[in-house]
């Protein structure tokens, strides 16, 4: 640990979740020197932020990072949470990675041609610098969760860890992502009748065809998608997260799962007055759209079983009903009434940069990166959706990212040096 004034290293690496720790692999392997800074522990929002229930949305085969692979023996079931915060830790004594814990970063601005990471427990100087503290720092809360009766109890899914928190009587979930969608099932079957606010929205069957969609996906090429392939990769970088779910069943949780159920569907939530919410018209056009762009992506898997000779090994290309919407869902909804006692905000996260006193962050607070080289020389962004690929939000998308972006940093710190020297 630093003392006495700043330290000198090549790169400091800022969170050890598994994109850091993939880094430091990556780093390690070059030949790079580096501390990979941790304010808590390792895993340590695997710990504190999620809800009891959760599984990894992909299977455990794909639990995959630079110099470790998935070796249980239920390859195609879904990790919880301990299984989660296992591995990663399991993944850092591996690697023997470099990490001081407990440091929480406090500062990074520039000194020159060099960085300085000023810490609780003292200060660093360093060339290069990764930035992988995470993407989902603090739950997004609309401006409008403020004009929300104060009878109402809200939660974020940060702080949500099973139904029993909540109050008795009904829950509005407002967001029906992977995770809206997950927190809608639970606290329904908790006796709680749910109201799922919907918006724009990813549906996604569990299997398709006999086989997991990841699996497809992952063959077809689909996840390995670069973001210089794509015609708007801003957009694709605010596409919300998939309607999936990991379950012993591997079952499908959709719209129509949950409906089944007797969740109630309502469009998006655009505003609350005087004690009434109100939700616009859109939720059939959103659910239309999504059934949509779900058979453009079977359609694709489709052409790619049959271009690879797999029509005869897997069962044939069939299509899922089109997703349930009664005639005129309500428009609005009294908060007032004692029917619905809690909000749970399921509108998204956001990242913690305030301690980042560089300019390189864009007017809606994110780091302006191409590909994770950030807009600042020497410093670089990893564990962002679609950073590099399709996949690199995964676990298993992190390697990739991190064998390219550290032949960037070596070779960034190798013409520092000579231009030095």
């Amino acid at each position: 640990m630093p003392s006495g004034g700043p330290l000198k290293i090549d790169t400091v690496v800022i969170g050890a979740g598994h994109s850091g720790l993939a880094m430091s692999y990556c780093l390690g392997d070059r030949g790079v020197e580096h501390v990979v800074l941790e304010r808590s522990d390792v895993a340590n929002s695997w710990k504190t932020e999620r809800w009891d229930s959760l599984r990894l949305l992909t299977p455990n085969w794909q639990s995959r990072l630079p110099g470790l692979t998935y070796e249980g023996d239920d390859p195609d079931g879904f990790m919880t949470v301990p299984d989660v915060i296992n591995f990663v830790n399991h993944y850092a004594d591996v690697i023997s990675a470099p990490i001081q814990t407990g440091t929480s970063v406090t500062s990074v601005c520039c000194e020159g041609d060099r960085y300085q990471v000023d810490t609780d427990r003292g200060s660093w100087k360093c060339r290069t610098i990764v930035v992988a503290s995470g993407s989902c720092n603090i739950a997004s809360i609309p401006a409008i969760a403020a004009s929300a009766p104060s009878s109402i109890a809200m939660i974020t899914p940060l702080d949500y860890r099973n139904p029993d928190q909540l109050n008795k009587g009904g829950v509005l979930v407002v967001g029906a992502s992977a995770t809206g969608i997950q927190l809608a099932d639970e606290i329904h079957r908790s006796g709680r009748p749910v109201t799922l606010s919907v918006g724009e929205h990813v549906r996604m069957p569990r299997v398709y065809r006999g086989r997991d969609i990841q699996w497809w996906m992952d063959a077809a090429g689909v996840l390995d998608e670069r973001y210089d392939q794509v015609d708007d990769i801003n957009r694709a970088r605010n596409v919300p997260s998939p309607q999936l779910v990991g379950s012993p069943e591997r079952s499908t949780l959709d719209l129509n799962a949950l409906t089944g159920i007797g969740v109630k569907l309502i469009g998006r939530l655009a505003g609350i007055r005087e004690g009434k919410a109100q939700f616009s018209g859109s939720l059939r056009n959103n659910c239309a759209l999504a059934d949509l762009k779900m058979n453009r992506l079977l359609n694709t898997i489709d052409e790619w079983a049959s271009e690879n000779d797999l029509d005869d090994q897997v069962p044939s290309p069939h299509r899922f009903l089109e997703t349930t919407v009664e005639d005129s869902p309500p428009l609005g909804l009294d908060l007032t009434n004692g029917q619905i006692q809690t909000i749970v905000w399921a509108t998204g996260f956001h990242p913690d940069y305030s301690w980042l006193d560089v300019p390189v962050l864009d007017r809606k607070g994110k780091i302006r990166h191409d590909g994770g080289v950030v807009d600042s020389p020497g410093m670089y962004l990893m564990g962002m959706t679609f950073l590099r690929r399709r996949k690199s939000s995964f676990i298993h998308g992190a390697g990739d990212d991190a064998r390219d972006l550290s032949d960037h940093l070596m070779s960034y710190l190798n013409n520092a040096a000579a231009i030095t020297g």
